[in-house]
C-alpha cells in the first residue's frame, strides 16, 4: 500500500514532474538510493553516523505531567529535539550526504523554511568536507535569523530568496534552478517528502528510524502499540518517519496536523487538506492550495516550517485510503501549546512540533485512561523564541 511504482506513484499521487534537464539527475539518483539500500556497507554507515553522531536513538518520555493534566490518554513524546542540530531533519540529510558521497558530488545545495534542515545540510556537508549553499526566503531568513548564524557558522553560504512570497515554495524553486545549472558536481539535499520521486520514498525512508525506535520502545515500556501517533505535517517527513513503522497496524490511529493559521481563507493558512485540491507543484502531483486558474495560493502559518502550499504525496494517498486522518491547528492554539508544554514537561518544542502538541491538548476527549498516545516532538523551540516573543507584543497592541 505504501511502496510507489516505478515512477514514484502513490496511487494518482507523487510522480516526477520536473524538466528533461533534471530527469537525467532523478533518475541516477534513483539508481544510486536502490543500490545504497541494498548494501550492507551502506546501511553500517548510516547506523554508525546516526548512533555516534546523531545521537540516535532518542528517548521515548512518558510527558506525566501532561497525561495528568489532560486526564486522558497516557502520553509519551518521542524527542526528535535530543537530534544533533535540534530536530529530526539530520536524520535525512545524514542519508543524503552518504549518497552524494558515494555518486562523488563534491558540493550540496538545500531549500530551508524554519532553517533546521539548512543547519542539518550545512552540518553534514561540514562534517564531509563540502561546499553549500541554503536558498531561503527572505521572510523566513527574518524569522529565524538564529538559524541563518548557525548555517553561516558551519561554513554554508545562505542565499536569501527574494521572489514571490519569499518562503519555502521560492527558496525550493532556486534550489531547483541551480540543481539544473550544476548537476555534474552538485547533489540536492532535498528536505522532506515532497518532490520528484525518488525524494518522497527516499527521505521517508531514512525518517523512518524514528517510528522504528518508537515502535520498540513502547513494546518495551507499555507491552503493547499505542493508539495514536499524532504528528505536524509541512511537507511531512517528521510524520510519516513516525507512521511509517506502525501503517499495517490498522487500530494504530495516525493523524498528521497541518497549519490552520489564521483562519482557513485563501492565504491565511497552509492546511492543504482543508483548502486544497489536486495539483501539480514543483515535481510532484499532491494536494496544493490553489485558486480557481490553478495558481498557487499564497501560505501563512507562525511555523516556517509548516507554511508551504503543497503535502507530500504519500500523505495525500494514506487519507485516500482511510488509513491515516489530517486536521488543523491555528496560529493562536500552537503558540499556546508551545506555552503549555513548557511548564508542564520543561520542554520548549519548534513550533512546527506544537501543533501536535496543540492537537491532542484540543482532542484530548477523543481518547480513554487507556489508552496511549505518541507525540512525535520534531524539534526544540530554541529557533523560534525571538519570533514568539514579536507575536506575543503584537497581540497585546492588538
Amino acid at each position: 500500500m505504501n511502496t510507489p511504482d516505478h515512477l514514484g506513484h502513490f496511487g494518482p499521487y507523487g510522480g516526477m514532474y520536473v524538466p528533461e534537464t533534471l530527469m537525467y539527475p532523478l533518475h541516477e539518483l534513483t539508481r544510486e538510493y536502490e543500490r545504497a539500500k541494498r548494501d550492507p556497507a551502506f546501511r553500517k554507515e548510516l547506523d554508525y553516523y546516526l548512533r555516534e553522531y546523531v545521537g540516535r536513538p532518542t528517548q521515548l518520555w512518558f510527558a506525566e505531567r501532561m497525561t495528568k493534566e489532560l486526564g486522558t490518554a497516557k502520553i509519551y513524546l518521542k524527542r526528535e529535539d535530543l537530534c544533533h542540530t535540534g530536530a529530526h531533519k539530520i536524520n535525512n540529510c545524514m542519508g543524503q550526504i552518504l549518497l552524494a558521497k558515494r555518486m562523488g558530488k563534491k558540493r550540496i545545495i538545500a531549500e530551508t523554511g524554519a532553517g533546521q534542515h539548512g543547519v542539518a545540510s550545512a552540518t553534514v556537508a561540514a562534517l564531509f568536507g563540502m561546499e553549500c549553499v541554503v536558498y531561503m526566503g527572505k521572510v523566513d531568513m527574518e524569522r529565524q535569523s538564529l538559524n541563518v548564524f548557525r548555517m553561516r557558522s558551519l561554513g554554508a553560504e545562505v542565499v536569501p530568496v527574494t521572489a514571490g512570497q519569499q518562503t519555502l515554495k521560492e527558496a525550493i524553486s532556486e534550489a531547483m534552478r541551480d540543481w539544473v545549472t550544476n548537476v555534474r558536481t552538485t547533489h540536492y539535499i532535498l528536505g522532506t517528502v515532497l518532490g520528484a520521486h525518488p525524494y518522497p520514498m527516499m527521505v521517508r525512508d531514512f525518517q523512518s528510524v524514528i517510528g522504528r525506535e518508537a515502535r520498540r520502545q513502547i513494546l518495551k515500556k507499555e507491552g503493547r502499540l499505542p493508539s495514536a501517533l499524532v504528528a505536524c505535517v509541512g511537507g511531512g517527513s517528521n510524520a510519516m518517519g513516525l507512521f511509517h513503522a506502525f501503517v499495517n497496524d490498522k487500530k494504530v490511529q495516525m493523524i498528521g496536523v497541518e497549519a490552520g493559521g489564521l483562519g482557513i481563507k485563501p492565504g491565511k493558512h497552509a492546511a492543504r487538506f482543508a483548502g486544497g485540491r489536486l495539483g501539480v507543484l514543483q515535481g510532484t502531483q499532491t494536494f496544493v492550495l490553489q485558486d480557481k486558474d490553478g495558481q498557487i495560493e499564497l501560505t501563512h502559518s507562525v511555523s516556517a516550517g509548516l507554511d508551504y502550499a503543497a503535502v507530500g504525496p504519500e500523505h495525500a494517498w494514506l487519507r485516500d485510503q482511510g488509513r491515516a486522518e489530517y486536521s488543523h491547528i491555528g496560529d493562536q492554539e500552537a503558540v499556546a501549546a508551545f506555552d503549555a508544554l513548557g511548564h508542564w514537561e520543561g520542554l520548549l518544542p519548534a513550533m512546527e512540533s506544537a501543533h501536535a502538541v496543540a492537537y491532542v491538548i484540543k482532542h484530548a476527549d477523543r481518547w480513554k485512561k487507556k489508552d496511549i498516545v505518541i507525540i512525535n516532538l520534531s524539534g526544540r523551540g530554541d529557533k523560534d523564541v525571538q519570533q514568539i516573543t514579536e507575536w506575543k507584543a503584537r497581540k497585546k497592541e492588538e
